[in-house]
């Protein structure tokens, strides 16, 4: 039997932890192969060079595509598409996938949407139909659009995407490959952290990421700097992630190093299973990353969900939505980290996102979905 070939596509530490426990899977199978690209963020030592950690989890980088243009604006962002557009064509003329997976909703998974469906490639795509409330979103439902299989993480998403007239045999409610890991505790302890780090966490610390939301670019630097005054009203040490790359990125670096006080450790990027292992054991985590809806409920653990970047998703227990106001935020994150509020989602919080096993559906569902005319010819429903 001929070997299959499944090429992903990952331009963020975000996505990589979407398929890196589907690769894991690859790896150990031998009548299947990944073809990886890498791209955007994961190259650029800005963001930290992640592609580096890609390379230290063992799996093999086939293809880097130097696709980002300096700037960050709107301008080079949509130019930078453009570059990655006129690169992965030929890398799936020679290469010649079987399927091309694709995760989440950044503009280059859209460009392996376009190509894939250009070249009549089947694609298939996780986390689709759910919804955001910036330009993710309109990319997310762009990808629905050019892709043969969907992979949604709840129920609600497969049936956005029926209702957007996908074809039922097209969607799959799988759940969310990124907690397939923290199902099967494959974290780093806080000890080896503070260790690997030379950092002191043992008293607690609030964990904060920030990015920017694409349409309020010009108001990036002043919302980062009202999240930073709010949290330096806290005596914890903050553990701070970089933003992305995304316009307004610029100003929120300049916010974190400008108007931060008291202790604060600041990462341009962390190892997966390091972010993991912060994730579980601090206080709550503060800002308007999706981790905070996707992943921190697993461990349980409270999320400030600030502005409007996760605006409509689908959400648990453990998320309280505020505006960017100091006070507000303030007061957010004392109720987050109240043994109250702690207490009650220990007992009562699940995660909506699936249960840990989402990488072997996914997989499978590849493996086993005949290829054909009916798979290839997209119809709507309606």
């Amino acid at each position: 039997m001929r070997m299959k070939k499944i090429m992903f596509i990952t331009g963020s530490r975000g996505e990589w932890g979407y398929i890196r426990p589907i690769l894991k899977l690859i790896k150990e199978r031998d009548d299947v192969k990944a073809i990886l690209v890498v791209t955007n963020m994961h190259l650029l030592p800005a963001y930290g060079s992640s592609y580096k950690e890609i390379e230290h989890d063992g799996f093999h980088i086939d293809y880097k595509v130097h696709m980002a243009i300096d700037g960050a604006s709107h301008y080079t962002q949509s130019k930078s598409l453009g570059v990655f557009l006129m690169s992965l064509p030929d890398i799936v003329e020679s290469e010649k996938p079987d399927w091309i997976l694709l995760a989440g909703d950044r503009g280059e998974q859209l460009i392996g949407a376009m190509v894939g469906g250009y070249t009549y490639t089947p694609v298939a795509h996780i986390q689709a139909g759910e919804l955001s409330g910036n330009i993710d979103g309109m990319t997310r439902h762009a990808i629905g659009k050019y892709v043969h299989v969907h992979f949604a993480s709840n129920a609600d998403a497969a049936q956005r995407l029926l209702n957007l007239g996908e074809e039922p045999f097209r969607v799959h409610n799988v759940g969310a490959p990124q907690l397939d890991e923290m199902v099967q505790s494959q974290f780093t302890p806080l000890k080896d952290i503070e260790d690997n780090l030379c950092i002191n966490l043992s008293d607690g610390y609030i964990l904060a990421v920030m990015h920017p939301v694409t349409e309020e670019a010009a108001k990036a630097e002043e919302q980062a700097e009202i999240v930073i005054k709010a949290l330096n009203r806290f005596a914890l040490p903050k553990v701070m992630i970089m933003p992305n790359n995304d316009t307004g990125s610029e100003g929120i670096k300049r916010a974190i190093q400008n108007c931060r006080q008291g202790v604060y450790y600041t990462y341009a990027n962390l190892k997966r299973e390091d972010y993991l292992g912060l994730l579980k054991n601090c206080i709550c985590l503060v800002g308007n990353s999706s981790s905070g809806l996707l992943e921190a409920p697993t461990f349980h653990i409270p999320a400030v969900n600030i502005g409007r970047r996760q605006n409509l998703r689908f959400r648990g227990e453990n998320v309280i939505d505020v505006e960017f106001d100091v006070n507000k935020i303030v007061d957010s994150i004392k109720k987050a980290s109240s043994e109250e509020f702690r207490t009650y989602l220990r007992e009562h919080c699940s995660n909506p996102y699936g249960d840990g096993h989402s990488s072997e559906r996914i997989l499978d569902i590849l493996l086993n979905t005949k290829v054909d005319e009916k798979l290839l010819i997209k119809q709507l429903t309606y």
